[in-house]
């Protein structure tokens, strides 16, 4: 069975760069904010970013920068990042966007990987990103703020300004080369070009949609699908006003939301239940919110309904993946069903799928699998990769266990490497973290599954307990028996300072397992 989406179609762009689309507002809101930094309240209009675009594009020219080149853009989210992102675009060039908090030996994996030949960062990271590039093509590294001996932005914006997007095949060139999280090995280079980027953008039309006075937080980082897309460009080409944080404070979230009067929040979970549970929040004024929507990890219906009851505002949530551009499904505002991650985008289709390849049924849980003009071109220089990922028919094969209700909401059971096998039952660590988050000690929590000899293997719980709170293992084991068949029930447990998790919200399962 193919689901398709229940939302109208869109037409879908080809052949406009994703630069052009995203300035496609631009002139008209010349005078418009368009990206404030956060801590400072530095603010770059649409005009302006326009402007610095093409000075940029211009530079990069001008040193022979253009098609078949690759630039490393390696920086927080600051109001330059979308500039440099944009500038090389415009010159018919690829990025690839890299973790700033990546070690030295991760940076060149992805320097190497990507052929990258200059890298953009600021002085903050300058000493990772020279030890980096050794024995890389990087030819040239600049800082988006001044650095004595050092190309900085500034050295860009000397020469002619490019005005015209380079030529470039939009439907198969890389744009971008965001790289996966690697959590489940070496990271991979996903090859998206400008139209899987200004499809997806249209295709999230009848579910993102702003006003002109709306304001988004962008807390989520920029170098992550979900910050480049859904906030940076998809913000950017709807007039939105961003106001960006480089790296998440929730005091100073919290100011800024009260300052700008932010109606849009873009969170992962653990933000989200920070929002719903810590006392800090009731110190400041929210009532601009309208929306919190949450992403790139699954959000429980029981936290997101505690976070909505709290500020007032709807708290939904999409599902995506890098190779999806990100997104394919998303809560429509005022629709959204507890725990669901919302209803196919539009020009989507989706299958819901056994181990043999068979359809399931509604309500079956299954892999799902999904065929969109968003899909990626591929995965960089790994065939193999790419085939094991998109089927001879255009399936992406999501490696995501799932399922749709009559009415063609998703639910995100699990990954289905992640999936707990407990005496041939399959135990999904996100329904026990879940649960273990509406215990009245817990701040945060995660379940892996450990072999054991008898049973294959037994899920394991890692609690972080609330400030001052208190609470025994068998407690909260107690707490979670009540809740759940026996075959769920946790086993083992052991309290932790901190759940481990990727820059985009993810639990990092494999540093859990290495303990």
């Amino acid at each position: 069975m193919v689901y398709t989406s229940s939302l109208p179609d869109v037409e879908i762009p080809s052949g406009i760069s994703i630069t052009d689309y995203t300035l496609r507002m631009a002139d008209e809101l010349a005078d418009k904010p368009a990206i404030i930094d956060g801590p400072s309240g530095r603010t770059q209009t649409f005009g302006e970013l326009k402007q610095g675009i093409e000075l940029i594009a211009g530079g990069l020219a001008a040193r022979g920068f253009g098609p078949g080149d690759t630039l490393a853009l390696m920086a927080p989210n600051i109001p330059e990042y979308a500039s440099f992102f944009h500038g090389a675009a415009l010159a018919g060039g690829t990025v690839t966007t890299i973790n700033p908090t990546y070690t030295a030996g991760e940076v060149t994996h992805q320097l190497n990987d990507s052929g990258a030949t200059i890298l953009v960062t600021i002085s903050m990271f300058l000493d990772v990103a020279r030890e980096a590039i050794v024995g890389t093509n990087v030819t040239e590294i600049a800082t988006i703020d001044p650095v004595e001996g050092v190309t900085s932005m500034f050295d860009f914006l000397t020469s002619p300004p490019l005005t015209e997007q380079v030529p470039v095949d939009t439907t198969t060139v890389p744009v971008v080369l965001p790289y996966s999280s690697g959590t489940t090995g070496r990271s991979k280079g996903v090859v998206l070009s400008h139209d899987n980027l200004t499809a997806n953008i249209e295709q999230c039309r009848h579910v993102l949609t702003y006003g002109p006075d709306d304001v988004a937080l962008a807390i989520l980082p920029f170098f992550h699908i979900y910050g480049m897309q859904v906030l940076m460009n998809g913000l950017l080409a709807n007039g939105v006003t961003i106001v960006t944080m480089p790296r998440f404070d929730l005091e100073e979230a919290l100011t800024i939301v009260q300052e700008h009067q932010v109606t849009w929040f873009f969170a992962v979970p653990p933000i989200v239940l920070a929002l719903a549970k810590h006392p800090l929040v009731d110190q400041y004024d929210t009532d601009s919110l309208k929306v919190i929507f949450s992403g790139a990890a699954p959000l429980s219906g029981e936290l997101g309904e505690e976070a909505q009851e709290r500020l007032g505002c709807a708290v939904i949530q999409g599902y995506g993946m890098t190779e999806l551009s990100p997104v394919s499904h998303a809560t429509i505002p005022g629709q959204s069903k507890a725990g669901s991650s919302g209803v196919t985008v539009s020009n989507t289709e989706c299958r819901i799928v056994d181990p043999e390849g068979n359809d399931l049924p509604v309500n079956g849980d299954g892999e799902l699998w999904i065929r969109g003009p968003q899909v990626m071109q591929g995965y960089l220089n790994n065939i193999e990769a790419t085939e094991a990922t998109i089927d001879a028919d255009g399936w992406l094969h999501t490696g995501d266990v799932a399922h749709f209700d009559e009415d063609g909401h998703i639910y995100i059971v699990d990954r289905i490497k992640e999936l707990i096998k407990y005496k041939g039952f399959q135990v999904p660590p996100a329904e026990l973290e879940g649960l273990l988050l509406t215990h009245p000690a817990v701040a945060d929590a995660a379940v892996i599954g450990i072999a054991d000899d008898e049973a294959g293997e037994i899920p394991k719980a890692f609690i972080t307990l609330k400030p001052g709170a208190e609470a025994t293992a068998e407690e909260i084991q107690g707490f979670i028996k009540d809740q759940v068949a026996s075959y769920k029930q946790i086993r083992l447990l052991e309290f932790i300072p901190e759940i481990p998790k990727s820059a985009s919200g993810k639990i990092l399962r494999r540093e859990l397992r290495d303990r």
